[in-house]
């Protein structure tokens, strides 16, 4: 009897050491190695998957690399600490109080980790796409846009890309490439839009040239990606924001209420 190729519909055409890594990326994500544990050993690995003592090293390099697991050959390689962080979205539209962490950044991180914003950019981009549809506004039509780049320990985690309707945003300092004391939600109330309704739409997707470098991702591994509109009064758009994160270091967790 001849076995099915590898290309055979139904079977993973990825080589072995992709396809442990896999299985072991997942475990690691899921709770069932928990941040701290051993991973099976090496042995235990080649008999699990019937691979060879160099496709089970290269599958832990492959994890090493992503930053989840850690260890030196010869040794046990563990499940990193605070690799995967949950993030909530619904905390975003909160104002900050003076001298604290913006809410949204706050989110990205906990207590034993380090977040800061970097400001990349703000200027008039022209609109198109899922933004344009969001902000109501026709392709082509320009928009203020805020990119940053949130860093936690110094290592890169999330692209942003805020944009606001030029009515909304020029003459104000949503327009000016400096730091929003507060943050946005508490500007956008100062200048009579209040934040009323966030609605988000998260997608999974592969990284752009731009993603990939910006949050040095190690492989072809996808990215989150959320678009956010945020509603003021009378359901009016006042704000579109592009949210690009590493989806294997990040999950989203909604809360919803029976109505």
């Amino acid at each position: 009897m001849t076995l099915p190729s590898s290309g055979a519909a139904g079977l993973d055409p990825r080589p072995l050491h992709a396809r442990i890594a896999a299985d072991l990326r997942d475990e690691i994500m899921s709770g069932c190695l928990a941040p701290g544990a051993k991973l099976p050993s090496t042995a235990q690995l080649k008999a699990r998957f019937d691979a060879s003592n160099a496709t089970i090293q290269k599958a832990l390099q492959l994890l090493k690399g992503e930053g989840l697991a850690i260890g030196r050959a010869g040794s046990a390689v563990t499940v990193r600490e605070n690799r995967q962080r949950t993030v909530r979205p619904a905390g975003s539209l909160a104002p900050a109080a003076d001298g604290a962490a913006y809410p949204w950044l706050a989110e990205a991180t906990d207590r034993q980790a380090v977040a800061r914003s970097t400001l990349l950019a703000v200027e008039e981009v022209p609109v198109v796409g899922d933004v344009a549809l969001a902000l109501g506004r026709t392709e082509g039509s320009p928009a203020v846009c805020r990119r940053q780049l949130i860093s936690v320990d110094d290592e890169p985690a999330e692209l942003v890309y805020s944009y606001y309707p030029p009515d909304i945003a020029r003459g104000t300092a949503l327009a000016e490439p400096r730091r929003i004391r507060g943050g946005t939600p508490t500007l956008l109330a100062e200048l009579g839009f209040p934040p009323r309704r966030s609605v988000d739409r998260v997608s999974a997707r592969v990284a752009t040239q731009e993603q990939y470098s910006a949050l040095r991702l190690p492989g072809d591994l996808p990215v989150l990606r959320t678009l956010r509109t945020v509603f003021g009064d009378g359901e009016l758009p006042i704000e579109v924001t592009v949210m690009v994160k590493a989806g294997h270091l990040y999950e989203l967790r909604y809360e919803f209420a029976a109505e």
